[in-house]
C-alpha cells in the first residue's frame, strides 16, 4: 500500500469529498469492508512509524471545547486534519466533533486531496480501536461493554465485530436514550444487544470495556473494582487536558499501549501517571518489538487519543478508492496561470477585470 501520491503538476483543480459523497463511498464498498480493508492501511501505516514526522497535536483550548490541526508526513505525503471537541455542541443541536483533512504532495507543495472528516474520523478511530484489540483482546473475545452510547458507539461495535470478532453488546449511557439509539441502529447486525442500567452492570461478563463519553472533565467511568482479571481496555473518551474516564488505580494494573506517548501523556488517560512511567508504543507492538497481551488474567488498556498518522491513513484509503468510484468532486482551488511566474497577469486578464 504505498503513500507515493499522484503527480500533481497538470491539475488545475483538487480532488474534493464532500459529505454526501463519503456516504455514498461507503455504501458503494459496504461498511463492514470499509473497516477492515482503512484497518489494513492503519496497520501498514504503522508498521512504517518511524518514516513519519510526529509532533503532538496543535490545540486551542477553552472552557467550551477545543479546536486541533494534527499534521504528519512521510517522504511522499503531507497530511494534516482540523479537528474540534465540544461536548456542549449536542445540546445546541450540533455534533460534538466535526472535521475536514487535506493529503499534498510533498516534492511539489500542491494538495492532492480535500476532504470531509467527521464521519472519516468516527470510521478510523473504530478501525484503531479494533485493530488495536486484534493484538491485545483475550483470545476468542466475543462479549464487549460500550459506556457512552453516542456518536461513536455504533462504529466501535461494528469494527470490533469485523476485525475482532465480537458478537454480543452490553450497553450504558447516562441518557438511556442513546443506548436505545445504539441498540436500534445495530438492529440487524447480528449482535446480541443488552441495554443496562449501569455501568457495572455493563462491565458483567464482558472481555473488551469499551469507554467513549464526551464530557471535558476528570471523571470515574470505571472504577478498579469493576476491572478483573483478562480484560482488555478500549479508553476512547479521554482525549484532552483534564479529560480522564479512568481511575487511576486501574492504570497501575495495566499494560498500558499508547499511540504517541508525548501526546497521549497530555491527554490521555496516562496523564493521571508520572511522565517516565512505562508505556508500550502500539507501533512497536504491531512490528513485534514489543510484548502485548502474555497471560489470560493480563490487564490490557489501549489508552487511545488518536494521532495524526491515523488520519494520513484514512485519507490515504479514501484516496486510492476515488479513481473506481469517481465519488468526488473538483474543486477549483489552485491558481493556474499559463506562466506560473505571472500569477498578477492572469487576474488581470479574468473575465470582468476592472484593473486595466
Amino acid at each position: 500500500m504505498p503513500s507515493s501520491a499522484p503527480a500533481p503538476s497538470h491539475l488545475a483543480f483538487v480532488p474534493f469529498v464532500s459529505v454526501e459523497n463519503m456516504m455514498a463511498l461507503v455504501h458503494t464498498i459496504g461498511i463492514k469492508t470499509f473497516l477492515r480493508e482503512l484497518a489494513e492501511y492503519l496497520e501498514s501505516d504503522f508498521k512504517r512509524w518511524p518514516e513519519f514526522d510526529k509532533t503532538p497535536r496543535v490545540a486551542a483550548h477553552s472552557a467550551e471545547g477545543v479546536i486541533e490541526l494534527m499534521p504528519t508526513s512521510d517522504s511522499s505525503l503531507y497530511g494534516f486534519k482540523y479537528v474540534n471537541g465540544h461536548p456542549k455542541n449536542t445540546k445546541e443541536g450540533l455534533q460534538t466533533v466535526t472535521a475536514f483533512g487535506m493529503l499534498a504532495d510533498v516534492a511539489s507543495g500542491y494538495p492532492t486531496l480535500l476532504s470531509e472528516m467527521t464521519l472519516l474520523t468516527a470510521l478510523r478511530t473504530a478501525a484503531t480501536s479494533a485493530m488495536a484489540a486484534k493484538y491485545l483482546a483475550p483470545a476468542n473475545a466475543k462479549t464487549m461493554a460500550i459506556i457512552g452510547n453516542g456518536a461513536q458507539s455504533e462504529f466501535q461495535a461494528m469494527a470490533f465485530r469485523e476485525i475482532v470478532g465480537i458478537r454480543a453488546l452490553r450497553l450504558y449511557d447516562l441518557e438511556r436514550a442513546a443506548s436505545e439509539k445504539c441498540a436500534r441502529n445495530l438492529s440487524g447486525q447480528g449482535f446480541d444487544i443488552t441495554i443496562c442500567g449501569s455501568s457495572e452492570e455493563a462491565v458483567d461478563g464482558a472481555d473488551i470495556i469499551t469507554t467513549v463519553t464526551a464530557d471535558k472533565q476528570c471523571a470515574t467511568i470505571l472504577s478498579d473494582n469493576m476491572v478483573g482479571a483478562g480484560i482488555h481496555i478500549n479508553a476512547v473518551g479521554g482525549d484532552c487536558p483534564g479529560k480522564t474516564e479512568l481511575q487511576r488505580d486501574i492504570l497501575l494494573r495495566s499494560s498500558i499501549f499508547a499511540e504517541y506517548p508525548p501526546q497521549t501523556r497530555i491527554e490521555g488517560e496516562i496523564q493521571q501517571l508520572p511522565e517516565d512511567y512505562p508505556v508500550t508504543e502500539l507501533w512497536q507492538l504491531i512490528n513485534g518489538e514489543a510484548k502485548g497481551r502474555t497471560s489470560e488474567s493480563q490487564i490490557t488498556l489501549f489508552d487511545s487519543v488518536g494521532f495524526a498518522i491515523e488520519d494520513f491513513s484514512a485519507l490515504r484509503y479514501v484516496r486510492d478508492k476515488l479513481d473506481a468510484t469517481g465519488l468526488y468532486e473538483k474543486l477549483d482551488m489552485l491558481a493556474d496561470p499559463d506562466d506560473p511566474r505571472d500569477l498578477f497577469g492572469m487576474l488581470q486578464r479574468s473575465k470582468g477585470s476592472d484593473m486595466a
